[in-house]
Protein backbone atom coordinates (compact mmCIF):
# COMPACT_ATOMS: atom_id res chain seq x y z
CA UNK A 1 0.00 0.00 0.00
CA UNK A 2 1.26 3.38 -0.04
CA UNK A 3 1.70 5.35 2.44
CA UNK A 4 1.03 9.33 2.95
CA UNK A 5 3.57 11.43 3.82
CA UNK A 6 1.27 13.19 6.44
CA UNK A 7 -1.29 11.66 9.26
CA UNK A 8 -3.47 13.21 11.81
CA UNK A 9 -2.51 12.56 15.35
CA UNK A 10 -3.32 13.30 19.33
CA UNK A 11 -0.23 14.67 21.06
CA UNK A 12 0.62 16.52 24.04
CA UNK A 13 1.93 20.17 23.83
CA UNK A 14 2.74 20.03 27.54
CA UNK A 15 1.28 18.91 31.30
CA UNK A 16 -1.78 20.13 31.73
CA UNK A 17 -5.82 19.55 31.54
CA UNK A 18 -7.38 18.25 28.44
CA UNK A 19 -6.28 21.84 26.30
CA UNK A 20 -2.59 20.25 25.84
CA UNK A 21 -3.95 17.27 24.04
CA UNK A 22 -4.24 18.71 20.20
CA UNK A 23 -5.00 17.23 17.31
CA UNK A 24 -2.70 18.16 14.84
CA UNK A 25 -1.59 16.60 11.30
CA UNK A 26 2.05 15.63 11.58
CA UNK A 27 4.43 13.75 9.22
CA UNK A 28 4.22 9.94 8.87
CA UNK A 29 7.24 8.73 11.27
CA UNK A 30 9.57 6.73 8.97
CA UNK A 31 10.57 3.14 10.43
CA UNK A 32 14.61 3.52 11.16
CA UNK A 33 16.78 0.85 10.93
CA UNK A 34 15.58 -2.53 13.04
CA UNK A 35 11.93 -0.82 12.88
CA UNK A 36 8.60 -1.72 11.25
CA UNK A 37 5.61 1.08 10.81
CA UNK A 38 2.60 0.29 11.90
CA UNK A 39 -1.10 1.50 10.78
CA UNK A 40 -2.69 1.64 13.20
CA UNK A 41 -6.33 -0.31 13.43
CA UNK A 42 -6.84 0.11 17.34
CA UNK A 43 -5.40 2.08 20.32
CA UNK A 44 -6.51 1.60 23.93
CA UNK A 45 -6.40 4.17 26.73
CA UNK A 46 -5.04 3.59 29.95
CA UNK A 47 -4.85 5.71 33.11
CA UNK A 48 -0.83 6.31 32.35
CA UNK A 49 -2.33 8.38 29.81
CA UNK A 50 -4.06 11.19 31.81
CA UNK A 51 -1.13 10.90 34.63
CA UNK A 52 1.19 11.46 31.99
CA UNK A 53 -0.55 14.38 30.29
CA UNK A 54 -1.57 15.83 34.21
CA UNK A 55 2.30 15.16 34.77
CA UNK A 56 1.10 13.73 38.00
CA UNK A 57 4.18 11.21 38.35
CA UNK A 58 6.21 13.70 40.56
CA UNK A 59 10.16 13.69 40.88
CA UNK A 60 12.36 12.29 43.64
CA UNK A 61 12.18 14.56 46.34
CA UNK A 62 9.29 16.69 45.15
CA UNK A 63 6.12 14.42 44.69
CA UNK A 64 4.31 17.45 43.61
CA UNK A 65 6.32 18.08 40.62
CA UNK A 66 4.63 18.04 37.08
CA UNK A 67 6.49 14.66 35.01
CA UNK A 68 5.67 11.72 33.18
CA UNK A 69 6.38 8.25 35.09
CA UNK A 70 10.38 8.26 34.29
CA UNK A 71 10.59 12.26 34.57
CA UNK A 72 10.97 15.17 31.84
CA UNK A 73 8.47 14.46 28.97
CA UNK A 74 9.83 15.65 25.51
CA UNK A 75 7.04 17.92 23.69
CA UNK A 76 4.94 17.58 21.53
CA UNK A 77 4.63 13.58 22.17
CA UNK A 78 2.04 11.56 20.67
CA UNK A 79 0.03 9.77 23.20
CA UNK A 80 -0.60 5.77 23.58
CA UNK A 81 1.17 2.99 24.58
CA UNK A 82 -1.32 0.38 23.36
CA UNK A 83 -1.35 -0.66 19.68
CA UNK A 84 -2.96 -3.64 17.35
CA UNK A 85 -2.39 -2.98 13.53
CA UNK A 86 -0.75 -3.83 10.52
CA UNK A 87 2.91 -3.69 9.36
CA UNK A 88 3.23 -1.39 6.01
CA UNK A 89 7.00 -0.99 5.80
CA UNK A 90 10.05 -1.49 7.58
CA UNK A 91 13.24 -0.32 7.49
CA UNK A 92 16.78 -1.51 6.91
CA UNK A 93 17.84 -4.57 8.30
CA UNK A 94 14.19 -5.68 9.08
CA UNK A 95 12.58 -8.84 6.81
CA UNK A 96 10.18 -7.44 4.01
CA UNK A 97 8.14 -10.20 4.19
CA UNK A 98 6.69 -8.36 7.60
CA UNK A 99 4.87 -5.83 5.58
CA UNK A 100 1.18 -6.84 6.06
CA UNK A 101 1.21 -8.92 9.06
CA UNK A 102 -1.17 -7.94 11.78
CA UNK A 103 1.28 -7.40 14.75
CA UNK A 104 0.12 -6.32 18.77
CA UNK A 105 3.30 -4.01 19.88
CA UNK A 106 5.21 -4.44 23.04
CA UNK A 107 5.06 -0.65 24.20
CA UNK A 108 7.80 -1.06 27.01
CA UNK A 109 11.31 0.28 26.25
CA UNK A 110 13.80 -1.60 28.49
CA UNK A 111 16.78 -1.28 30.18
CA UNK A 112 18.17 -4.20 28.01
CA UNK A 113 17.62 -6.49 26.05
CA UNK A 114 17.40 -9.93 27.90
CA UNK A 115 14.48 -11.62 28.34
CA UNK A 116 14.11 -10.16 31.98
CA UNK A 117 14.29 -6.84 31.12
CA UNK A 118 13.32 -3.65 33.41
CA UNK A 119 10.56 -1.35 31.49
CA UNK A 120 12.16 2.24 31.90
CA UNK A 121 9.93 3.83 29.22
CA UNK A 122 6.64 3.72 27.08
CA UNK A 123 5.35 4.62 24.28
CA UNK A 124 3.13 7.56 24.63
CA UNK A 125 5.67 8.70 27.42
CA UNK A 126 9.23 8.25 26.25
CA UNK A 127 8.28 7.86 21.97
CA UNK A 128 5.48 8.45 20.42
CA UNK A 129 2.64 6.55 20.79
CA UNK A 130 -0.36 4.95 19.20
CA UNK A 131 -2.96 8.03 19.17
CA UNK A 132 -2.64 8.05 15.58
CA UNK A 133 -2.88 6.34 12.33
CA UNK A 134 0.74 5.38 11.91
CA UNK A 135 3.12 4.23 14.78
CA UNK A 136 6.88 3.26 14.92
CA UNK A 137 8.26 0.60 16.63
CA UNK A 138 11.31 -2.26 16.99
CA UNK A 139 10.48 -5.13 14.53
CA UNK A 140 10.88 -7.78 17.84
CA UNK A 141 8.47 -6.25 19.91
CA UNK A 142 5.72 -6.16 16.95
CA UNK A 143 4.43 -9.55 17.76
CA UNK A 144 2.59 -11.50 15.01
CA UNK A 145 -1.06 -11.88 15.83
CA UNK A 146 -2.06 -13.30 12.56
CA UNK A 147 -4.82 -16.21 13.04
CA UNK A 148 -6.38 -14.49 16.06
CA UNK A 149 -10.10 -14.72 16.35
CA UNK A 150 -9.67 -11.21 18.24
CA UNK A 151 -10.14 -7.80 16.60
CA UNK A 152 -8.21 -4.84 16.46
CA UNK A 153 -10.33 -3.45 19.31
CA UNK A 154 -9.90 -6.49 21.69
CA UNK A 155 -6.13 -7.03 20.70
CA UNK A 156 -5.55 -3.66 21.55
CA UNK A 157 -6.06 -3.80 25.12
CA UNK A 158 -3.76 -6.37 25.95
CA UNK A 159 -0.29 -4.63 25.99
CA UNK A 160 -0.10 -2.30 29.08
CA UNK A 161 -3.50 -3.77 31.29
CA UNK A 162 -3.35 -7.14 30.87
CA UNK A 163 0.61 -6.91 30.12
CA UNK A 164 1.09 -5.63 34.11
CA UNK A 165 -1.52 -7.78 35.38
CA UNK A 166 0.68 -10.72 33.80
CA UNK A 167 3.71 -9.40 35.21
CA UNK A 168 1.80 -9.54 38.60
CA UNK A 169 0.64 -12.91 38.19
CA UNK A 170 4.09 -14.38 37.51
CA UNK A 171 6.17 -12.53 40.16
CA UNK A 172 3.33 -13.79 42.73
CA UNK A 173 4.07 -16.88 41.14
CA UNK A 174 0.07 -17.29 40.59
CA UNK A 175 -0.61 -21.28 40.12
CA UNK A 176 -3.66 -23.46 39.55
CA UNK A 177 -5.75 -24.03 42.85
CA UNK A 178 -4.22 -20.18 44.64
CA UNK A 179 -6.32 -18.00 46.27
CA UNK A 180 -6.12 -14.57 45.11
CA UNK A 181 -7.25 -11.30 46.04
CA UNK A 182 -7.84 -8.69 43.37
CA UNK A 183 -8.04 -5.07 44.66
CA UNK A 184 -9.44 -2.02 42.32
CA UNK A 185 -11.39 -5.02 40.31
CA UNK A 186 -13.26 -3.01 37.66
CA UNK A 187 -10.24 -1.35 36.36
CA UNK A 188 -8.65 -1.97 33.38
CA UNK A 189 -5.54 -4.03 35.11
CA UNK A 190 -7.83 -5.02 37.66
CA UNK A 191 -10.56 -6.94 35.36
CA UNK A 192 -7.07 -8.08 33.48
CA UNK A 193 -5.72 -9.35 36.43
CA UNK A 194 -9.41 -11.15 37.31
CA UNK A 195 -9.71 -12.90 33.91
CA UNK A 196 -5.95 -14.38 33.88
CA UNK A 197 -5.75 -15.34 37.30
CA UNK A 198 -9.09 -17.47 36.69
CA UNK A 199 -7.99 -18.74 33.15
CA UNK A 200 -4.71 -20.19 35.50
CA UNK A 201 -7.30 -22.06 37.60
CA UNK A 202 -6.97 -19.58 40.42
CA UNK A 203 -9.93 -18.73 43.22
CA UNK A 204 -10.22 -15.01 42.61
CA UNK A 205 -11.72 -12.98 45.57
CA UNK A 206 -12.41 -9.42 43.93
CA UNK A 207 -12.95 -6.18 45.49
CA UNK A 208 -14.49 -3.07 43.27
CA UNK A 209 -17.10 -0.78 43.89
CA UNK A 210 -21.02 -1.75 44.39
CA UNK A 211 -22.28 -0.51 41.22
CA UNK A 212 -19.77 -3.44 38.88
CA UNK A 213 -19.86 -6.29 41.04
CA UNK A 214 -22.04 -8.22 38.51
CA UNK A 215 -19.06 -7.59 35.44
CA UNK A 216 -16.67 -8.48 37.60
CA UNK A 217 -18.01 -11.38 38.76
CA UNK A 218 -18.65 -12.31 35.36
CA UNK A 219 -15.39 -11.69 34.18
CA UNK A 220 -14.30 -14.77 36.69
CA UNK A 221 -14.08 -13.99 40.02
CA UNK A 222 -15.50 -16.64 42.41
CA UNK A 223 -16.93 -13.87 44.96
CA UNK A 224 -16.58 -10.16 44.98
CA UNK A 225 -16.41 -7.58 47.80
CA UNK A 226 -17.77 -4.28 47.91
CA UNK A 227 -14.62 -1.96 48.85
CA UNK A 228 -17.36 0.24 50.66
CA UNK A 229 -18.42 -2.61 53.30
CA UNK A 230 -15.09 -3.41 54.55
CA UNK A 231 -14.27 -6.31 52.02
CA UNK A 232 -11.26 -7.20 54.21
CA UNK A 233 -13.49 -8.39 56.81
CA UNK A 234 -15.16 -11.40 54.74
CA UNK A 235 -11.66 -12.49 54.10
CA UNK A 236 -10.29 -15.64 56.62
CA UNK A 237 -6.97 -14.84 58.03
CA UNK A 238 -4.40 -17.06 56.24
CA UNK A 239 -6.64 -18.13 53.77
CA UNK A 240 -4.73 -16.03 50.74
CA UNK A 241 -1.78 -17.23 48.58
CA UNK A 242 -1.56 -14.07 46.64
CA UNK A 243 -3.15 -10.28 47.03
CA UNK A 244 -2.49 -8.38 43.53
CA UNK A 245 -2.82 -4.97 44.18
CA UNK A 246 -3.94 -2.06 42.32
CA UNK A 247 -4.69 0.24 45.11
CA UNK A 248 -2.00 0.44 47.96
CA UNK A 249 -3.57 2.71 50.86
CA UNK A 250 -5.43 0.81 53.62
CA UNK A 251 -5.44 -2.39 51.62
CA UNK A 252 -1.99 -3.20 52.88
CA UNK A 253 -2.40 -3.07 56.52
CA UNK A 254 -5.99 -4.50 56.90
CA UNK A 255 -5.32 -7.24 54.51
CA UNK A 256 -2.05 -8.33 55.68
CA UNK A 257 -3.74 -10.61 57.72
CA UNK A 258 -5.03 -12.80 55.50
CA UNK A 259 -2.31 -13.91 53.77
CA UNK A 260 -0.81 -16.90 54.56
CA UNK A 261 2.29 -17.63 55.94
CA UNK A 262 5.09 -17.47 52.98
CA UNK A 263 2.50 -15.90 50.84
CA UNK A 264 2.91 -12.87 48.51
CA UNK A 265 1.53 -9.41 48.25
CA UNK A 266 1.89 -7.81 44.62
CA UNK A 267 1.31 -4.64 44.33
CA UNK A 268 1.35 -2.05 41.11
CA UNK A 269 -0.73 0.82 41.52
CA UNK A 270 -1.63 3.16 44.51
CA UNK A 271 -5.12 4.62 43.70
CA UNK A 272 -5.90 4.30 47.30
CA UNK A 273 -3.17 6.17 48.50
CA UNK A 274 0.55 5.95 47.86
CA UNK A 275 1.87 5.97 51.13
CA UNK A 276 1.28 3.06 54.24
CA UNK A 277 1.62 2.71 57.37
CA UNK A 278 2.57 -0.32 58.03
CA UNK A 279 3.77 -3.45 61.05
CA UNK A 280 6.55 -4.97 59.35
CA UNK A 281 6.51 -7.90 61.99
CA UNK A 282 3.37 -9.02 60.00
CA UNK A 283 5.92 -9.87 57.13
CA UNK A 284 8.82 -10.91 58.77
CA UNK A 285 7.11 -13.11 61.50
CA UNK A 286 5.08 -15.03 58.73
CA UNK A 287 7.63 -15.13 55.68
CA UNK A 288 5.34 -12.53 53.70
CA UNK A 289 7.08 -11.15 50.39
CA UNK A 290 5.69 -8.08 49.36
CA UNK A 291 6.59 -7.35 46.06
CA UNK A 292 6.57 -4.24 43.40
CA UNK A 293 5.65 -4.80 39.85
CA UNK A 294 5.72 -2.57 37.09
CA UNK A 295 4.39 -3.78 34.09
CA UNK A 296 6.24 -6.50 32.19
CA UNK A 297 9.42 -8.08 30.77
CA UNK A 298 10.25 -9.19 27.08
CA UNK A 299 8.99 -12.51 28.53
CA UNK A 300 6.27 -12.18 29.89
CA UNK A 301 4.63 -10.08 26.52
CA UNK A 302 5.87 -13.10 24.46
CA UNK A 303 3.56 -14.86 26.96
CA UNK A 304 0.90 -12.37 26.64
CA UNK A 305 0.94 -12.82 23.02
CA UNK A 306 0.25 -16.00 22.90
CA UNK A 307 -2.64 -15.59 25.27
CA UNK A 308 -3.99 -12.98 22.64
CA UNK A 309 -3.02 -15.00 19.58
CA UNK A 310 -4.83 -18.22 21.23
CA UNK A 311 -8.11 -16.06 21.87
CA UNK A 312 -8.51 -17.61 25.24
CA UNK A 313 -8.78 -14.70 26.95
CA UNK A 314 -11.28 -11.76 25.85
CA UNK A 315 -11.22 -8.28 26.94
CA UNK A 316 -14.16 -6.46 27.80
CA UNK A 317 -14.33 -3.42 25.38
CA UNK A 318 -16.34 -1.35 27.25
CA UNK A 319 -16.99 1.69 24.34
CA UNK A 320 -14.47 2.84 20.91
CA UNK A 321 -13.97 5.73 20.24
CA UNK A 322 -12.59 7.97 16.54
CA UNK A 323 -9.08 9.73 16.51
CA UNK A 324 -11.11 12.54 16.57
CA UNK A 325 -13.23 12.02 19.94
CA UNK A 326 -10.18 11.58 22.04
CA UNK A 327 -11.13 14.24 24.17
CA UNK A 328 -14.11 12.75 25.10
CA UNK A 329 -12.66 9.26 25.70
CA UNK A 330 -10.01 10.41 27.78
CA UNK A 331 -13.07 12.07 29.93
CA UNK A 332 -14.84 9.15 30.21
CA UNK A 333 -11.47 7.33 31.14
CA UNK A 334 -11.05 9.88 34.40
CA UNK A 335 -14.79 9.23 35.42
CA UNK A 336 -14.14 5.49 36.07
CA UNK A 337 -18.10 4.86 35.18
CA UNK A 338 -16.84 2.17 33.03
CA UNK A 339 -15.84 -1.45 33.28
CA UNK A 340 -13.70 -2.50 30.51
CA UNK A 341 -11.06 -1.14 28.56
CA UNK A 342 -12.17 2.54 26.07
CA UNK A 343 -10.41 2.24 22.44
CA UNK A 344 -9.83 4.46 19.67
CA UNK A 345 -10.29 3.34 16.41
CA UNK A 346 -10.26 4.33 12.65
Amino acid sequence: MTVPSTMTAARLTGHGGPEVLELADVPVPVPAEGEVLVQVGAAALNNTDLWTREGAYGRPGDPTARAGWRGPVDFPRIQGADVAGTVVDVGAAVDPGLRGTRVLLDPAIYDGDGEHANPVGLLGSERDGGYARYVTARADRAHDLSGSPLDDAELACFPTAYGTALGMLERGDVRDGHTVVVTGASGGVGLALVQLAAARGAEVLAISSAGKLDAVRAAGATAVLDRAEQPWDGVAVGRVDVVLDVAAGENIPRGLPAVRDGGRWVVAGALAGPVVELDVRRLYLHNIALVGSSMHTPAHFRKLAEIARSGRVRPVVAATYGLADVHRAQAELASRRHVGKLVLIG
